[in-house]
């Protein structure tokens, strides 16, 4: 059946045809969601259902892979062996000065401009040898926590990844979001000790979504704080939650999207120098991924007494969408690995580098 299942992506890959996989956080079943054709859907209101894949840049298109056809199967991870080590040959290399003296520049605006934050970020070009089955595999083995794809399309291109940070679910008229901020790399078991820097920013991200979303959901709950690990690097988590007293889902997204999470405060000037000194085009990376307005069935019994044993079903709608964190773009015998860090008025230059380097090691761990 899994064999199955692979084949048919791997047919539809050599066919030039959209597709695909992707398995949810916690979860053993793998999704595969198949396109016959090699139309490129763009989406306008969020209305209509597929898998979407958008840009971090909002003013581009999200492609809309629409669903022909659909298989799931069933994937158990493989134990791996949590080590991880240091690719010094990628991450000490001609980037590193550029990316400090970025760093640099996004403090001096912080100083200069009234930017409260801004996140930097930067690609990694490497060589690999394994085909994206073989590297999708490998994050469904390291990354059981994690939201794990591998996405094609013939007009866009080949992209996967392992991303922590949900973007948003709605069920019904509920919604839940989260902020995450903060990274810290794991010594050990034992939660880190949070400095200022990292509480300050995850606190600017979790203000940001309450106050996009006052408009829009009723009874806001905002959970506290607390720390996640995600593979080799830690997190702060907030989790946000209430009901839609408007549902209107392009309203929402763009509200959120880009968070300051993957862009910064205020969100019009801090993309606007994203864009302007960045020396590359994130494309993808930092923008949004998942199920737009699937249907999800629930059978109960009807009868309590069960008299006759039958069942009534519920419909819901929900949309799942993650931020597109923790990838790569795949082409021909290369892989660019895409990391950043969120930049405040206390961060150091040094650091923010070094942070970047070990959030790569997500990526180059399975790449190389």
């Amino acid at each position: 059946m899994q064999n199955d299942f692979f084949q048919k992506a791997k047919n539809h890959l050599n066919a030039s045809k959209p597709f695909v996989l992707y398995r949810k956080p916690l979860e053993t079943a793998i999704t595969g969601l198949f396109q016959s054709t090699d139309a490129l859907h763009v989406v306008t209101d969020f209305s209509k259902t597929g898998f979407v894949f958008a840009p971090f840049d909002s003013d581009g298109k999200t492609i809309l892979l629409q669903v022909d056809e659909k298989t799931v199967t069933e994937y158990i991870a493989k134990e791996v062996n949590s080590a991880t080590g240091i690719f010094k040959s990628i991450t000490e290399d001609q980037d590193q000065e550029f990316h400090i003296n970025l760093v640099q520049k996004g403090i001096d605006a912080i100083a200069q401009y009234g930017l409260r934050k801004v996140v930097l970020s930067r690609k990694i070009e490497v060589k690999t040898s394994k085909s994206a089955f073989a590297l999708f595999k490998t994050l469904l083995d390291n990354y059981s926590n994690a939201f794990c794809y591998l996405w094609y399309h013939p007009k866009v291109g080949l992209w996967l990844g392992a991303t922590p940070e949900i973007l948003l679910r709605t069920e019904n008229r509920q919604l839940k979001t989260m902020s995450l901020a903060g990274t810290k790399k794991a010594e050990g078991a034992q939660a880190p000790v949070w400095g200022a820097k990292e509480l300050e920013e995850q606190q600017m991200v979790t203000d940001y979504i309450a106050s996009s979303l006052k408009e829009t959901v009723s009874k806001l709950t905002i959970s506290e704080t607390e720390s996640v690990r995600a593979g080799n690097l830690w997190h702060l988590r907030t989790s946000v939650s209430g009901g839609l007293s408007n549902y209107n889902l392009k309203e929402i997204i763009a509200a959120l999207h880009p968070t300051p999470a993957v862009c910064g405060l205020p969100k019009k000037e801090a993309k606007a120098f994203i864009l302007e000194n960045e020396n590359y085009t994130r494309e993808f990376y930092t923008g949004f991924l998942g199920e737009l307005n699937f249907k999800e069935e629930n059978f109960r019994s009807s009868n309590r007494r069960n008299r006759e044993n039958q069942a009534y079903r519920t419909v819901k709608n929900t949309t799942s969408l993650y931020v597109n964190l923790r990838c790569m773009q795949l082409k021909d015998d290369k892989a660019w690995v895409y990391v950043g860090g969120g930049i405040t008025q206390e961060s150091d230059p040094e650091k923010e580098w070094e942070e970047t380097v070990a959030k790569s090691n997500t990526m180059l761990k399975v790449v190389l």
